[in-house]
């Protein structure tokens, strides 16, 4: 019996085995939950969610809605979940993470073609192999890659934010609004003025913070996910002009724009769970608690999950990965996820996309699909496989990783949707969903 091995039911292992069950092929799925955990992980589902809830921009003119949109036209399980499990966030398309887990596990386990082997995993397999093991990897399989590669890692830290309970905010402070007024008033705002921004601030780069014992050293902390007691420290406004931005709001008992806004977001389908937008941190738990309660409106939160801090690894993808996914030096081997360099969730999976429908073109003997750079798929696989880029670090989706169009707009917003249609009117050629 023909069969293909996936390593890791992440979001891009997932996406990578039911694509290639899709065309009749079986596959061994290798999942080390429940047996054995990440630092980051907290459930034994597939496809779990461990930093925010949210998937990003849901317009197609946006480098994160395109991404959805072309993801779309392979059958995305992402998309599929996504849909069946969203909860109300204005512009971006977020869910209800427990559920999202949950439609993608059935999907898996309900499979015919896909047996789910739970086991911790120390080396690659022999045969078709896609490894999604994400920027977690097992310490023993991360050693057998390092080898197999005869290529050093790549480590950095993510970090994840706070959750707190909707009903410990004091709503007579906080208020409902997005930024704008652009959809429905998904966010909960607690304003600051002047004064309370200053003693917040103050605290926060004083607090303390968490040892990572269980981590290499030295390390590089990703841009995307900065800590916010790291962030503060570059300056007294650095914070104000990124997730404490103020602008488009407006609080309703001054009728003025506040000094500083923390912004929390539906976490759950109930809205019971609530995120704190941009607070990614590794202070200690007493620390949070301390530090985060001086917020107006959060004086008495009830912190639900603290925010942590975990390490995440990837390989040098420039030097090893074709367009395909497949390693240049032994091609039956594809990785997908962020071990290859991607960073977010939707990237994750349509990486693993890529992955599984290569892996099972190369079994049947089919030629390979390479997406052009000008989609986005295509753009962010060219960027983590271009032998060119030297200070290889994550790459998320972005217009700028682009060929630009052959004439010039200078309307960004035209601009960009002359992008995505010039991606989706190939993939109405090529690809249909």
């Amino acid at each position: 019996m023909k069969k293909i091995s996936v390593l890791g039911a992440g979001l891009a292992g997932c996406e990578a085995a039911l694509q290639i069950a899709s065309r009749g092929i079986y596959v061994d799925l290798y999942e080390m939950k429940p047996i054995k955990r990440s630092p980051a992980h907290k459930s034994d589902g597939f496809a779990e969610l461990v930093c925010s809830n949210s998937l990003k921009a849901e317009r197609v003119d946006s480098a994160a809605g395109l991404l959805k949109a072309e993801m779309r036209r392979f059958s995305s399980v992402c998309m599929q979940a996504a849909d069946s499990c969203r909860v109300p966030a204005g512009g971006a398309l977020a869910v209800d993470r427990e559920l999202f887990s949950e439609f993608i596990t059935n999907k898996i386990k309900n499979n015919p073609y896909i047996n789910v082997i739970e086991q911790v995993v120390s080396e690659i397999p022999e045969g078709i192999v896609v490894v999604a093991t994400g920027p977690l990897t097992d310490d023993a399989l991360a050693e057998n890659i390092k080898q197999r590669l005869k290529s050093e890692h790549l480590s950095f830290f993510d970090a994840a934010a706070p959750i707190i309970s909707a009903d410990s905010v004091d709503m007579d402070i906080a208020f409902t609004a997005s930024r704008y007024d652009k959809g429905d008033a998904d966010y909960i705002n607690c304003p600051m003025n002047r004064e309370e921004y200053e003693r917040f601030h103050s605290a926060l780069i004083a607090a303390e913070i968490a040892p990572l014992k269980d981590f290499d050293r030295p390390f590089t902390v990703y841009e995307g996910c900065m800590p916010i007691e790291v962030l503060a420290k570059r300056g007294e406004d650095s914070i104000r002009f990124g997730p404490l931005k103020p602008v488009g709001l407006r609080d309703p008992r001054t009728g003025h724009r506040p000094w500083a806004v923390v912004q929390l977001r539906k976490e759950n389908s109930e809205g019971t769970m609530l995120n704190m937008v941009g607070f990614q941190t590794n202070l200690k738990f007493p620390e949070q608690k301390r530090v985060f309660s001086l917020i107006p409106g959060l004086a008495n939160a009830e912190f639900l999950r603290y925010g942590v801090m975990h390490r995440n690894t990837f390989i040098d993808s420039p030097r090893l990965l074709s367009k395909d996914m497949s390693l240049r030096a032994e091609n039956n081997i594809f990785f997908a996820g962020q071990i290859t360099g991607v960073e977010g969730y939707m990237e994750s999976a349509a990486s693993g996309i890529i992955a599984g429908y290569n892996a099972a073109a190369l079994l049947e003997g089919r030629s390979p699909v390479v997406l052009p750079d000008y989609t986005m798929i295509g753009a962010l696989i060219s960027y983590i496989c271009d032998e060119g880029v030297t200070d290889f670090q994550p790459m998320g989706a972005n217009f700028g990783v682009m060929p630009p169009l052959p004439e010039k707009i200078r309307d960004k917003r035209e601009r960009y949707a002359a992008l995505s249609n010039r991606s989706l009117n190939w993939f109405d050629e090529n690809i249909k969903e």
